[in-house]
């Protein structure tokens, strides 16, 4: 693992609703991973969720209306682009760049949405495709209807990947001619509530973090074929929680020897260990993650640095990852009131 001798940025997302600044611009010690607030905009209500890509920071507006929009950055500071677009899709979560296409999972609604992007990198407000998930599952409260809460690329870049909170299912889509076309769902354990899954760096293996039980879905990944065949649940906290442990997301080292997950019930980050093939991880530990509610886990691209977003305590904490061990060693933090989401630009 090793690290830029170049200061790099980091970009944060945060809940206006609830205090946030926005979207937040943050200087990246290669040496340490220490961060140094350098920009806020609150031009685009609850920017939740960010992507980098092209030159664009792209952000979901999290409100019950739900849009997507797009940002300049420099050197310091991150401005909008252009209006917000329109998704057609209540309370999105999540977002990724596939193409010339931009795709949002709506939570609040249960849908996917495609927008495309111009030839300017700006979100065309005009176009827009949905594509609206159906089902639910036993959880009485959670899942009476879909839930989408996360949508991927997988590493072959030739499907997008769905996950649905409400159906306790994973579905796989094709883009075709600017439309999400579903290709094969896959059921989960009812009543487990996925939330968010990452790839293993080999392409053959998916981890499905479920929130509704503290636990993690060992699946197989076929990208011919665009099929996820779950193998095995693990839990990803040592024993039982104290109660509802809401666990929030999951990030896998770019060697494949370590996982991650945050559980925001229990305000913990837990270290896995992965085998040389990534189908079996084993929990090696689990350590505070220096604030309350940590949202959301994000990794330098170096591997050296780990992230946490801790919404309810309203800071950003950085830890150093033990080569050896996988653990994370806090560093410190930067206070980010209502801080959602965590994402790296280049060195600048």
């Amino acid at each position: 693992m090793s690290g830029s001798s170049q200061t790099g940025r980091a970009y944060i997302g945060s809940f206006t609703a609830a205090g946030g600044p926005g979207v937040v611009t943050a200087a990246v010690d290669p040496a340490d991973g220490a961060l140094t607030l350098l920009h806020t905009t609150d031009a685009l209500p609850d920017p939740s969720y960010l992507a980098l890509d092209g030159g664009f920071l792209y952000a979901v507006s999290e409100t019950t209306a739900g849009a997507v929009a797009a940002f300049r950055t420099d050197a310091v500071s991150t401005t909008l682009a252009a209006p917000a677009a329109p998704v057609d899709g209540a309370g999105p979560t999540h977002l990724t760049v596939w193409g010339n296409h931009i795709l949002t999972a709506n939570y609040g609604s249960g849908s996917v949405s495609t927008v495309p992007l111009r030839a300017d990198g700006t979100p065309d407000p005009a176009l827009r495709d949905v594509l609206h998930h159906t089902g639910s599952g036993p959880h009485p409260q959670r899942q009476q209807s879909p839930h989408a809460h996360q949508i991927v690329v997988d590493p072959s870049r030739g499907w997008a990947v769905s996950v649905d909170l409400g159906t306790d299912s994973v579905r796989v889509c094709a883009l075709v001619d600017g439309h999400l076309t579903p290709h094969h769902e896959t059921a989960l354990r009812p009543g487990s509530g996925p939330r968010h899954l990452a790839f293993h760096p080999g392409g053959e293996y998916a981890y499905v973090l479920n929130e509704l039980a503290p636990t993690l879905t060992v699946c197989r990944w076929d990208a011919a074929g665009g099929i996820l065949k779950p193998l095995t649940e693990v839990p990803v906290l040592p024993g039982a929680p104290r109660g509802d442990a809401y666990p929030s997301e999951v990030v896998v080292a770019p060697d494949g020897r370590f996982l991650w997950t945050a559980t925001r019930g229990e305000d913990v980050v837990s270290v896995f260990a992965l085998d040389p093939t990534g189908e079996q991880p084993t929990l090696r530990a689990t350590v505070p993650c220096g604030g309350h509610w940590p949202r959301d886990l994000a990794l330098h691209p170096g591997g050296r640095f780990l992230y946490a977003a801790n919404e309810r305590s309203g800071d950003v904490t950085w830890f150093t990852v033990d080569a050896e061990t996988g653990e994370p060693v806090r560093g410190g933090s930067l206070r980010v009131p209502a801080a959602s989401c965590v994402v790296f630009g280049p060195p600048a």
